[in-house]
């Protein structure tokens, strides 16, 4: 019997190592994802571990990790089973990232020095609260509904806010949350990362028809991408954007030391300008790109929150870097709601920041024409509704658009600027619907 038994737990076993041998390289992403998200909605969001694991964790097949969060260093291991281990550190100013080998865990890493210069002027250009207005063209009932209408139990709306002539009009956070929170807006970072690109055309060191400043491809059809064919997204370059299995994008985000480089590497299957594909490695290689218009690594850390960040006041903003010392320009910028919305005002006033111009009006136009083959719904590294996605918005309406359904809408049109933070995409999410019960309470 005693045999029997001992070839049952010897089969067993086998046959779990097969499984994890099998699946290893899915797992290594699951527990990549879990110990990255966790580490960073603890230390840099300032979240509770059982609220992550219970919330931004808590879906197939990430759930079956198990983290552990170590206080006193500020890191994070995931596993699975207790297998398949992955960890990820938290830096100063930098956030958090993951860990490929032993050697990454006291690599010394320079953070950006920020400027944080807080004024007495109420929203949008301060930190004041902004005085009661009541706009007589506002059917607030309506307004109140349709935000109301965001937070159903199957929304998973965690944040609202929707300003109209420079005023609040509505704001609303889910439990958990409130105006301070940092909310990961996922795939909203690539307009951060062209803006980049509008503030040094606007300073004359660069133009979008400049071909991209890449060594390794001067000597091959490469050589003949442009700026704007990656702001673009019509490079011709290989890319699998697929969340749902082992593909370029997850094996970037949660594998590599140097996200910038795996777009850079990837060979030219289209001509430039002939083929629309949405890529995060594009993103992520126009971050480590901007390396070229700095003379050193503090210089670009500095330029993204001196430049942009910090110079309109989104102050709760960071942005966080791999383990090369590139922002992650695809997916990872954090901050309040406010300040999301701080940046969609920008865009809105098309450039103009309470007087001062961060980049030429002129970008607005060119982030909001349609890209070849887009079909009309993308511009340069924005989302646009030139094609009608929203039916039921005006067709200038143009966006920032994140995984679980991030959103800034910029509506040149009504005035207006409307963010949404939560877990839920399209269809979970109608927001179509949400934006027509906004829209149709303002005449």
């Amino acid at each position: 019997m005693k045999k029997i038994l001992k070839v049952i737990v010897i089969l067993l076993l086998l046959g779990l190592a097969i499984v994890i041998y099998l699946n290893y390289p899915r797992l290594n992403i699951i527990t990549g994802y879990s110990a990255k998200n966790m580490d960073s909605s603890v230390f840099l969001a300032g979240r509770s571990a059982e609220f992550t694991d219970e919330t931004d964790n808590n879906f197939s097949p990430v759930s079956i990790a198990e983290d552990k969060v170590d206080f006193d260093t500020k890191s994070t291991i995931a596993s699975v089973y207790g297998l398949v281990k992955r960890q990820a550190i938290y830096r100063y100013r930098l956030g958090s990232v993951l860990v490929i080998d032993e050697s990454d865990i006291d690599k010394p890493y320079e953070s950006p020095n920020r400027v944080i210069k807080k004024n007495n002027l109420p929203f949008p250009y301060g930190e004041l609260e902004q005085r009661d207005t009541l706009f007589g063209n506002i059917d607030y009932t309506s307004l109140n509904k349709a935000v109301d209408n965001a937070f159903s139990d199957t929304e998973k709306t965690r944040a609202v806010v929707v300003v109209y002539k420079d005023h609040i009009i509505a704001e609303k956070y889910g439990e958990g949350f409130d105006k301070n929170s940092k909310i990961l807006g996922w795939s909203m970072t690539k307009s951060i990362t062209a803006t980049m690109y509008g503030i040094l055309q606007s300073q004359g060191r660069l133009t979008v028809n400049d071909q991209a400043p890449i060594e390794s491809w001067k000597n091959d059809e490469r050589k003949n991408i442009t700026i704007g064919d990656l702001l673009h997204m019509n490079s011709g370059l290989e890319w699998n954007e697929d969340y749902n299995t082992i593909s370029d994008v997850t094996k970037m985000l949660f594998l590599e030391k140097d996200m910038a480089k795996v777009q850079e590497n990837k060979p030219m299957l289209y001509q430039p300008d002939t083929h629309w594909n949405y890529s995060s490695g594009t993103s992520n290689l126009l971050s480590g790109m901007l390396h070229t218009y700095f003379s050193s690594q503090q210089e670009y850390l500095n330029f993204w929150y001196s430049a942009l960040i910090d110079k309109i006041g989104m102050y709760s903003m960071i942005i966080e870097a791999d383990l090369s010392g590139n922002y992650v320009g695809s997916s990872y910028a954090w901050a309040n709601a406010r300040d999301w919305a701080k940046f969609g005002l920008l865009y809105l006033h098309r450039g103009d920041w309470n007087g001062t111009q961060i980049f030429n009006a002129s970008w607005v136009d060119y982030v909001t024409t349609p890209t070849n083959t887009s079909n009309g719904q993308y511009g340069a590294h924005f989302w646009l509704n030139a094609g009608g996605v929203y039916p039921d918005a005006p067709k200038d309406l143009f966006s920032c658009n994140g995984y679980q359904g991030q959103r800034v809408f910029i509506i040149p049109s009504r005035d207006m600027v409307i963010v949404r933070m939560g877990l839920t995409e399209e269809p979970d999410f109608d927001f179509n619907a949400f934006l027509k019960g906004v829209l149709n309470s303002v005449n």
